[in-house]
Protein backbone atom coordinates (compact mmCIF):
# COMPACT_ATOMS: atom_id res chain seq x y z
CA UNK A 1 0.00 0.00 0.00
CA UNK A 2 1.28 3.47 -0.88
CA UNK A 3 1.34 5.93 1.98
CA UNK A 4 -0.37 9.27 1.25
CA UNK A 5 2.11 11.13 3.44
CA UNK A 6 5.03 9.88 1.36
CA UNK A 7 3.29 10.95 -1.83
CA UNK A 8 2.76 14.39 -0.37
CA UNK A 9 6.43 14.71 0.48
CA UNK A 10 7.46 13.61 -3.02
CA UNK A 11 5.16 16.22 -4.53
CA UNK A 12 6.06 19.01 -2.16
CA UNK A 13 7.98 20.91 -4.78
CA UNK A 14 4.68 21.40 -6.62
CA UNK A 15 2.98 22.61 -3.46
CA UNK A 16 5.85 25.01 -2.80
CA UNK A 17 5.44 26.46 -6.26
CA UNK A 18 1.75 26.90 -5.50
CA UNK A 19 2.36 28.57 -2.16
CA UNK A 20 5.36 30.61 -3.17
CA UNK A 21 4.74 32.11 -6.57
CA UNK A 22 2.95 35.42 -6.92
CA UNK A 23 -0.59 35.38 -8.19
CA UNK A 24 0.51 36.74 -11.56
CA UNK A 25 2.88 33.83 -12.11
CA UNK A 26 2.36 30.53 -13.86
CA UNK A 27 1.31 28.01 -11.24
CA UNK A 28 0.98 25.04 -13.54
CA UNK A 29 3.46 22.37 -12.56
CA UNK A 30 4.36 19.60 -14.94
CA UNK A 31 2.27 21.07 -17.74
CA UNK A 32 3.62 18.54 -20.19
CA UNK A 33 1.66 15.82 -18.44
CA UNK A 34 -1.58 17.50 -19.39
CA UNK A 35 -3.17 17.95 -22.79
CA UNK A 36 -4.48 21.26 -24.10
CA UNK A 37 -8.06 21.84 -23.00
CA UNK A 38 -10.54 20.77 -25.62
CA UNK A 39 -14.19 19.84 -25.46
CA UNK A 40 -13.07 16.48 -24.14
CA UNK A 41 -10.43 18.01 -21.84
CA UNK A 42 -12.36 17.32 -18.67
CA UNK A 43 -12.74 13.65 -19.52
CA UNK A 44 -9.02 13.44 -20.29
CA UNK A 45 -8.12 14.88 -16.91
CA UNK A 46 -10.49 12.53 -15.12
CA UNK A 47 -8.92 9.56 -16.86
CA UNK A 48 -5.44 10.69 -15.92
CA UNK A 49 -6.32 11.34 -12.26
CA UNK A 50 -8.87 8.65 -11.46
CA UNK A 51 -6.30 6.12 -10.29
CA UNK A 52 -4.19 8.51 -8.22
CA UNK A 53 -4.05 8.80 -4.46
CA UNK A 54 -5.94 11.53 -2.66
CA UNK A 55 -2.69 13.26 -1.73
CA UNK A 56 -1.54 13.44 -5.33
CA UNK A 57 -4.92 14.73 -6.45
CA UNK A 58 -4.83 17.51 -3.85
CA UNK A 59 -1.36 18.51 -5.04
CA UNK A 60 -2.57 18.57 -8.65
CA UNK A 61 -5.60 20.66 -7.76
CA UNK A 62 -3.50 23.29 -5.98
CA UNK A 63 -0.84 23.46 -8.69
CA UNK A 64 -2.67 23.29 -12.02
CA UNK A 65 -3.41 26.71 -13.51
CA UNK A 66 -6.10 25.95 -16.08
CA UNK A 67 -9.54 26.35 -14.50
CA UNK A 68 -11.16 23.57 -16.50
CA UNK A 69 -8.48 21.12 -15.46
CA UNK A 70 -8.63 22.26 -11.85
CA UNK A 71 -12.40 21.79 -11.76
CA UNK A 72 -12.07 18.29 -13.16
CA UNK A 73 -9.45 17.35 -10.56
CA UNK A 74 -11.68 18.78 -7.82
CA UNK A 75 -14.59 16.59 -8.91
CA UNK A 76 -12.30 13.57 -8.86
CA UNK A 77 -11.22 14.45 -5.31
CA UNK A 78 -14.82 14.76 -4.16
CA UNK A 79 -15.60 11.31 -5.60
CA UNK A 80 -12.49 9.70 -4.08
CA UNK A 81 -13.31 6.98 -1.50
CA UNK A 82 -10.75 8.39 0.96
CA UNK A 83 -11.98 11.97 0.72
CA UNK A 84 -13.12 13.15 4.15
CA UNK A 85 -12.84 16.65 5.48
CA UNK A 86 -10.48 15.47 8.20
CA UNK A 87 -8.23 13.66 5.74
CA UNK A 88 -8.02 16.53 3.25
CA UNK A 89 -7.43 19.05 6.04
CA UNK A 90 -4.64 16.89 7.42
CA UNK A 91 -2.99 16.71 4.00
CA UNK A 92 -3.14 20.49 3.67
CA UNK A 93 -1.81 21.07 7.18
CA UNK A 94 1.07 18.63 6.88
CA UNK A 95 4.35 20.34 7.55
CA UNK A 96 6.04 21.12 4.26
CA UNK A 97 9.62 20.06 3.74
CA UNK A 98 12.19 22.41 2.23
CA UNK A 99 15.39 21.51 0.43
CA UNK A 100 18.74 23.10 1.17
CA UNK A 101 18.86 26.60 -0.32
CA UNK A 102 21.48 29.36 -0.61
CA UNK A 103 22.25 31.32 2.53
CA UNK A 104 23.98 34.61 3.29
CA UNK A 105 23.49 37.84 1.37
CA UNK A 106 21.64 37.21 -1.87
CA UNK A 107 21.23 40.46 -3.85
CA UNK A 108 19.29 41.03 -7.06
CA UNK A 109 16.98 38.04 -6.78
CA UNK A 110 14.50 38.20 -9.67
CA UNK A 111 10.76 38.50 -9.10
CA UNK A 112 7.95 38.79 -11.63
CA UNK A 113 5.16 41.33 -11.28
CA UNK A 114 2.64 41.81 -14.09
CA UNK A 115 4.88 40.07 -16.57
CA UNK A 116 7.92 42.24 -15.77
CA UNK A 117 11.05 41.26 -13.86
CA UNK A 118 12.08 43.19 -10.78
CA UNK A 119 14.43 42.30 -7.94
CA UNK A 120 14.73 42.05 -4.19
CA UNK A 121 17.66 41.57 -1.87
CA UNK A 122 17.51 38.62 0.51
CA UNK A 123 19.47 37.68 3.58
CA UNK A 124 19.31 34.14 4.95
CA UNK A 125 21.26 33.48 8.17
CA UNK A 126 24.15 31.06 7.57
CA UNK A 127 22.75 28.96 10.41
CA UNK A 128 19.40 28.57 8.60
CA UNK A 129 17.89 25.09 9.04
CA UNK A 130 15.18 24.14 6.48
CA UNK A 131 13.35 22.29 9.26
CA UNK A 132 13.02 25.40 11.45
CA UNK A 133 10.66 28.28 10.57
CA UNK A 134 12.18 31.74 10.87
CA UNK A 135 10.47 35.13 11.11
CA UNK A 136 10.62 37.31 8.01
CA UNK A 137 11.23 41.07 7.95
CA UNK A 138 10.18 42.98 4.82
CA UNK A 139 12.03 46.30 4.67
CA UNK A 140 11.03 49.05 2.21
CA UNK A 141 13.65 51.56 1.04
CA UNK A 142 13.26 55.29 0.56
CA UNK A 143 13.81 57.48 -2.49
CA UNK A 144 17.35 57.28 -3.89
CA UNK A 145 17.98 53.82 -2.45
CA UNK A 146 17.47 50.22 -3.57
CA UNK A 147 16.54 47.02 -1.84
CA UNK A 148 20.12 45.82 -2.09
CA UNK A 149 21.48 48.96 -0.43
CA UNK A 150 19.00 48.48 2.40
CA UNK A 151 20.01 44.83 2.60
CA UNK A 152 23.58 45.88 3.39
CA UNK A 153 22.40 48.26 6.09
CA UNK A 154 19.96 45.92 7.77
CA UNK A 155 21.85 42.62 7.79
CA UNK A 156 24.18 43.78 10.53
CA UNK A 157 21.23 45.18 12.44
CA UNK A 158 19.08 42.04 12.59
CA UNK A 159 21.76 39.42 13.13
CA UNK A 160 20.88 35.78 12.48
CA UNK A 161 17.45 35.63 14.03
CA UNK A 162 15.48 36.75 10.96
CA UNK A 163 15.12 36.30 7.25
CA UNK A 164 15.29 39.71 5.58
CA UNK A 165 13.84 40.69 2.20
CA UNK A 166 14.24 44.15 0.63
CA UNK A 167 12.43 44.65 -2.68
CA UNK A 168 13.33 47.48 -5.06
CA UNK A 169 10.97 49.95 -6.71
CA UNK A 170 11.96 53.14 -8.52
CA UNK A 171 12.07 56.16 -6.18
CA UNK A 172 10.45 54.16 -3.39
CA UNK A 173 6.90 54.66 -4.68
CA UNK A 174 5.42 52.08 -2.32
CA UNK A 175 2.05 53.85 -2.18
CA UNK A 176 1.24 52.65 -5.72
CA UNK A 177 -0.76 49.59 -6.64
CA UNK A 178 2.36 48.17 -8.25
CA UNK A 179 4.40 48.64 -5.10
CA UNK A 180 1.67 46.90 -3.12
CA UNK A 181 1.81 43.88 -5.45
CA UNK A 182 5.61 43.82 -5.37
CA UNK A 183 5.64 43.55 -1.58
CA UNK A 184 3.03 40.78 -1.48
CA UNK A 185 4.79 38.86 -4.26
CA UNK A 186 8.13 39.19 -2.46
CA UNK A 187 6.65 37.47 0.59
CA UNK A 188 5.37 34.63 -1.60
CA UNK A 189 8.70 34.33 -3.42
CA UNK A 190 10.66 33.98 -0.19
CA UNK A 191 8.20 31.41 1.13
CA UNK A 192 8.63 29.35 -2.03
CA UNK A 193 12.17 28.41 -1.03
CA UNK A 194 12.56 29.08 2.70
CA UNK A 195 10.58 28.03 5.76
CA UNK A 196 8.90 31.17 7.06
CA UNK A 197 6.78 31.36 10.19
CA UNK A 198 3.48 32.72 8.76
CA UNK A 199 2.63 34.27 12.13
CA UNK A 200 5.91 36.20 12.34
CA UNK A 201 6.05 38.34 9.19
CA UNK A 202 6.96 41.97 9.88
CA UNK A 203 6.70 45.03 7.61
CA UNK A 204 8.91 48.07 8.08
CA UNK A 205 10.32 50.91 5.99
CA UNK A 206 12.02 54.29 6.15
CA UNK A 207 10.89 57.61 4.61
CA UNK A 208 8.99 56.66 1.43
CA UNK A 209 9.30 53.12 2.75
CA UNK A 210 7.62 54.30 5.95
CA UNK A 211 4.74 55.66 3.88
CA UNK A 212 4.54 52.24 2.18
CA UNK A 213 4.57 50.44 5.51
CA UNK A 214 1.54 52.47 6.57
CA UNK A 215 -0.31 52.02 3.26
CA UNK A 216 0.37 48.32 2.69
CA UNK A 217 0.14 47.51 6.37
CA UNK A 218 -3.31 49.07 6.63
CA UNK A 219 -4.75 47.39 3.53
CA UNK A 220 -3.24 43.94 4.27
CA UNK A 221 -2.97 43.92 8.06
CA UNK A 222 -3.99 40.24 8.54
CA UNK A 223 -0.83 39.16 6.70
CA UNK A 224 1.50 40.79 9.23
CA UNK A 225 2.32 40.27 12.87
CA UNK A 226 3.60 43.84 13.11
CA UNK A 227 4.04 47.04 11.14
CA UNK A 228 6.88 49.47 11.96
CA UNK A 229 6.86 52.66 9.88
CA UNK A 230 9.89 54.96 10.26
CA UNK A 231 9.92 58.68 9.40
CA UNK A 232 6.81 58.31 7.27
CA UNK A 233 3.27 59.58 7.18
CA UNK A 234 -0.07 59.46 5.39
CA UNK A 235 -2.67 62.00 4.30
CA UNK A 236 -5.50 62.45 6.77
CA UNK A 237 -8.04 61.24 4.16
CA UNK A 238 -6.50 57.81 4.76
CA UNK A 239 -6.96 57.88 8.53
CA UNK A 240 -10.13 55.72 8.43
CA UNK A 241 -7.97 52.81 7.22
CA UNK A 242 -5.99 52.89 10.45
CA UNK A 243 -8.81 50.85 11.96
CA UNK A 244 -7.61 47.92 9.84
CA UNK A 245 -4.46 47.57 11.95
CA UNK A 246 -6.36 47.23 15.20
CA UNK A 247 -5.09 43.64 15.59
CA UNK A 248 -1.58 44.12 14.22
CA UNK A 249 1.13 45.48 16.49
CA UNK A 250 2.42 48.94 15.54
CA UNK A 251 5.81 50.54 16.29
CA UNK A 252 6.42 54.10 15.04
CA UNK A 253 9.84 55.83 14.94
CA UNK A 254 10.43 59.45 13.92
CA UNK A 255 13.15 62.04 14.43
CA UNK A 256 12.09 65.17 16.29
CA UNK A 257 14.35 67.25 14.01
CA UNK A 258 13.32 65.61 10.74
CA UNK A 259 13.02 68.26 8.00
CA UNK A 260 12.26 65.86 5.14
CA UNK A 261 9.24 64.16 6.69
CA UNK A 262 8.23 66.50 9.53
CA UNK A 263 7.67 64.79 12.85
CA UNK A 264 4.10 66.14 13.08
CA UNK A 265 3.16 63.48 10.49
CA UNK A 266 3.77 60.68 12.98
CA UNK A 267 2.42 62.69 15.88
CA UNK A 268 -0.86 63.23 14.04
CA UNK A 269 -1.16 59.54 13.14
CA UNK A 270 -0.43 58.34 16.67
CA UNK A 271 -2.96 60.83 18.03
CA UNK A 272 -5.53 59.27 15.71
CA UNK A 273 -4.52 55.76 16.85
CA UNK A 274 -5.08 56.88 20.44
CA UNK A 275 -8.48 58.30 19.55
CA UNK A 276 -9.43 54.96 17.95
CA UNK A 277 -8.21 53.00 20.98
CA UNK A 278 -5.52 51.19 18.97
CA UNK A 279 -2.38 50.22 20.89
CA UNK A 280 1.02 51.29 19.54
CA UNK A 281 4.60 52.03 20.53
CA UNK A 282 5.98 55.47 19.61
CA UNK A 283 9.64 56.42 19.67
CA UNK A 284 10.63 60.02 18.92
CA UNK A 285 14.41 60.44 18.86
CA UNK A 286 16.60 63.53 19.09
CA UNK A 287 19.55 62.15 17.12
CA UNK A 288 20.95 64.09 14.14
CA UNK A 289 22.92 62.57 11.24
CA UNK A 290 25.76 64.69 9.73
CA UNK A 291 24.25 64.28 6.25
CA UNK A 292 20.59 63.35 6.76
CA UNK A 293 19.87 65.57 9.75
CA UNK A 294 16.98 64.13 11.77
CA UNK A 295 15.69 62.06 8.83
CA UNK A 296 17.32 58.71 9.57
CA UNK A 297 17.06 55.58 11.71
CA UNK A 298 19.65 55.83 14.49
CA UNK A 299 21.43 52.66 15.51
CA UNK A 300 20.71 53.52 19.13
CA UNK A 301 17.04 52.77 18.49
CA UNK A 302 17.72 49.38 16.95
CA UNK A 303 17.96 47.05 19.98
CA UNK A 304 14.53 48.05 21.26
CA UNK A 305 12.94 47.55 17.83
CA UNK A 306 14.51 44.11 17.31
CA UNK A 307 13.53 43.02 20.81
CA UNK A 308 9.98 44.23 20.07
CA UNK A 309 9.87 42.29 16.78
CA UNK A 310 10.87 39.12 18.61
CA UNK A 311 7.83 39.41 20.91
CA UNK A 312 5.18 39.93 18.23
CA UNK A 313 3.00 37.10 16.90
CA UNK A 314 0.03 37.20 14.54
CA UNK A 315 -3.29 35.83 15.71
CA UNK A 316 -4.48 34.01 12.57
CA UNK A 317 -8.11 33.93 13.75
CA UNK A 318 -8.91 37.02 15.86
CA UNK A 319 -12.47 36.90 17.14
CA UNK A 320 -12.92 40.57 16.32
CA UNK A 321 -12.03 42.32 13.05
CA UNK A 322 -12.61 45.75 11.58
CA UNK A 323 -12.10 46.37 7.88
CA UNK A 324 -12.38 49.68 6.02
CA UNK A 325 -12.24 49.51 2.22
CA UNK A 326 -12.26 51.71 -0.83
CA UNK A 327 -13.73 50.22 -4.00
CA UNK A 328 -10.32 49.05 -5.27
CA UNK A 329 -9.61 46.83 -2.25
CA UNK A 330 -12.65 44.56 -1.97
CA UNK A 331 -10.50 41.53 -1.17
CA UNK A 332 -10.21 39.04 1.69
CA UNK A 333 -9.32 40.52 5.05
CA UNK A 334 -8.57 37.66 7.40
CA UNK A 335 -11.82 35.71 7.76
CA UNK A 336 -14.12 38.38 6.30
CA UNK A 337 -14.62 40.12 2.97
CA UNK A 338 -16.73 43.03 1.79
CA UNK A 339 -18.29 41.89 -1.49
CA UNK A 340 -20.56 44.74 -2.56
CA UNK A 341 -21.02 48.32 -1.45
CA UNK A 342 -22.92 51.52 -2.02
CA UNK A 343 -21.06 54.16 -4.02
CA UNK A 344 -17.73 54.72 -2.24
CA UNK A 345 -14.33 56.22 -2.98
CA UNK A 346 -12.03 54.34 -5.34
CA UNK A 347 -8.27 54.79 -5.52
CA UNK A 348 -6.48 54.99 -8.84
CA UNK A 349 -3.54 52.83 -9.93
CA UNK A 350 -1.30 55.28 -8.09
CA UNK A 351 -3.62 55.02 -5.07
CA UNK A 352 -3.33 58.68 -4.09
CA UNK A 353 -2.42 60.65 -7.24
CA UNK A 354 -5.73 62.47 -7.14
CA UNK A 355 -8.48 63.17 -4.63
CA UNK A 356 -12.08 63.39 -5.82
CA UNK A 357 -14.95 64.41 -3.59
CA UNK A 358 -15.54 60.84 -2.36
CA UNK A 359 -11.92 60.56 -1.18
CA UNK A 360 -11.88 64.07 0.29
CA UNK A 361 -15.03 63.25 2.22
CA UNK A 362 -13.66 59.84 3.31
CA UNK A 363 -16.57 57.91 1.81
CA UNK A 364 -15.44 54.33 2.43
CA UNK A 365 -17.14 51.06 3.34
CA UNK A 366 -16.72 49.63 6.82
CA UNK A 367 -17.47 46.27 8.40
CA UNK A 368 -16.87 45.33 12.03
CA UNK A 369 -17.35 41.68 12.99
CA UNK A 370 -17.07 39.91 16.32
CA UNK A 371 -17.66 36.37 17.55
CA UNK A 372 -19.62 36.80 20.75
CA UNK A 373 -20.32 34.00 23.15
CA UNK A 374 -21.02 30.64 21.57
CA UNK A 375 -21.66 30.73 17.81
CA UNK A 376 -23.02 34.26 17.73
CA UNK A 377 -21.42 36.49 15.10
CA UNK A 378 -22.29 40.17 15.35
CA UNK A 379 -21.71 42.35 12.27
CA UNK A 380 -21.95 46.12 12.00
CA UNK A 381 -21.71 47.71 8.56
CA UNK A 382 -21.58 51.11 6.89
CA UNK A 383 -22.14 51.40 3.12
CA UNK A 384 -21.90 47.61 2.72
CA UNK A 385 -24.48 45.72 0.67
CA UNK A 386 -23.08 42.19 0.82
CA UNK A 387 -20.31 40.48 2.77
CA UNK A 388 -18.82 37.03 3.35
CA UNK A 389 -17.56 35.41 6.56
CA UNK A 390 -15.18 32.45 6.27
CA UNK A 391 -15.52 29.95 9.11
CA UNK A 392 -13.59 27.15 10.77
CA UNK A 393 -13.52 25.31 14.07
CA UNK A 394 -11.33 28.02 15.65
CA UNK A 395 -14.21 30.48 15.25
CA UNK A 396 -17.39 28.42 15.69
CA UNK A 397 -18.67 25.01 16.77
CA UNK A 398 -20.01 23.32 13.63
CA UNK A 399 -22.08 20.89 15.70
CA UNK A 400 -24.37 23.72 16.83
CA UNK A 401 -26.47 26.39 15.13
CA UNK A 402 -24.86 29.69 14.21
CA UNK A 403 -26.56 33.06 14.55
CA UNK A 404 -25.40 36.06 12.54
CA UNK A 405 -26.83 39.49 13.31
CA UNK A 406 -26.24 42.36 10.91
CA UNK A 407 -26.80 45.87 12.26
CA UNK A 408 -28.91 44.43 15.07
CA UNK A 409 -31.12 42.19 12.91
CA UNK A 410 -30.82 38.40 12.57
CA UNK A 411 -29.60 37.72 9.04
CA UNK A 412 -28.82 34.01 9.49
CA UNK A 413 -29.66 31.29 11.99
CA UNK A 414 -28.97 27.62 11.46
CA UNK A 415 -26.32 24.97 11.05
CA UNK A 416 -23.31 25.64 8.86
CA UNK A 417 -21.86 22.53 7.25
CA UNK A 418 -18.10 22.39 6.57
CA UNK A 419 -17.34 20.92 3.14
CA UNK A 420 -14.29 19.61 1.34
CA UNK A 421 -15.26 21.53 -1.76
CA UNK A 422 -15.48 24.84 0.13
CA UNK A 423 -12.16 24.17 1.84
CA UNK A 424 -10.25 23.38 -1.36
CA UNK A 425 -11.77 26.17 -3.42
CA UNK A 426 -10.84 28.69 -0.73
CA UNK A 427 -7.27 27.40 -0.41
CA UNK A 428 -6.80 27.59 -4.16
CA UNK A 429 -8.30 31.06 -4.41
CA UNK A 430 -6.29 32.48 -1.51
CA UNK A 431 -3.11 30.54 -2.41
CA UNK A 432 -2.70 30.00 1.32
CA UNK A 433 -2.50 26.69 3.19
CA UNK A 434 -1.82 28.27 6.58
CA UNK A 435 -5.41 29.31 7.29
CA UNK A 436 -8.14 26.85 6.35
CA UNK A 437 -11.83 27.69 6.02
CA UNK A 438 -14.15 24.77 5.20
CA UNK A 439 -17.33 26.90 5.44
CA UNK A 440 -18.52 30.31 4.37
CA UNK A 441 -21.63 32.47 4.58
CA UNK A 442 -22.38 35.23 2.09
CA UNK A 443 -25.11 37.54 3.36
CA UNK A 444 -26.93 40.57 2.05
CA UNK A 445 -27.18 43.55 4.36
CA UNK A 446 -30.85 44.29 5.13
CA UNK A 447 -32.00 47.70 4.00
Amino acid sequence: MVNDGNLVRRALVIVLIFVGLPAVGNLEAGAGAWERPTQSGAATVLLRTSGQSLATLVVHYLAVEDRLRAESVLQTILAHPDATLEHVSRLLKQSRTYDEAPVGRLPKRPIRVRGRTFSYGLFVPPSYDPAVALPLVICLHGAGFTGDSYLERWVARLGESFLLACPTIRMGTWWTRFGEELVLNTIQAVRAHYRVDPNRIYLTGMSNGGVGAWMIGMHHAPRFAAVAPMAGGIDDVLFPFLENIRHASVYVIHGARDRVMPVWLSRTITNELSRLGIAFTYREHEWVHPHAGGHFFPRQELPALVEWFERQRRDPYPRRLTVVRDASHLTDFGWVRIDSTDRIAMFSEQLMDYQDDLIKNKVYAKLAVEVRGENHIDVQTDRVRRYTVFLNEALIDFSKSVTVTTNGRVSFHGRVTPRIETLLRDVRRRRDVDRLFPARLTLDVPR
